[in-house]
């Protein structure tokens, strides 16, 4: 079945694409969330009636996120946690703490969109990603010291 994306779907396409997806992920899934709509001739009709608009909301969208991109890129994010004697960390930095860390930046940017190559367990400086947009990928600098040099 031919479907329009009502929206963005993750491994599927963008917001006013026509893809081709099996009856039943259709009928089930992504017509009823509001994800996609039939491809009828009507509903092909408005949606090149409105597509233009979709490409201006993508471009804003697109540019938000490189501005976001450099304001991340610039930032270094610096935690205290408790270590053992050979510096490696009794827990580790997770995407939720440096989600948290952003937030408190005023910075929001969701968990899931945190990717961390490695467990971060060890003292010193670490990179995390974050997934702003199709393409965006900003690249976060985390440094992680010793609990007991805060103290001092």
């Amino acid at each position: 079945m031919e479907v329009i994306l009502r929206q963005d779907v993750i491994d599927l396409g963008y917001e006013g694409n026509i893809v081709k997806v099996a009856d039943g992920y259709a009928r089930n899934y992504l017509i009823p969330r509001g994800f996609a709509v039939k491809a009828t001739h009507q509903n092909l009709h408005m949606f090149e009636q409105i597509r233009r608009k979709i490409e201006i909301k993508r471009l804003r969208a697109k540019e938000e996120a490189e501005q976001l991109k450099t304001n991340l890129e610039a930032m270094e994010l610096v935690f205290f946690e408790k270590t053992g004697d050979d510096g490696k960390l009794y827990g580790s930095v997770t995407n939720m703490a440096i989600a948290s860390a952003l937030e408190e930046k005023n910075v929001v940017i969701d968990r899931k969109k945190i990717v961390i190559d490695e467990a971060i367990k060890t003292v010193g400086e670490h990179k995390a990603y974050a997934k702003l947009y199709h393409g965006v990928t900003a690249a976060i600098k985390v440094i992680v010291n010793p609990l007991e040099e805060k103290r001092g």
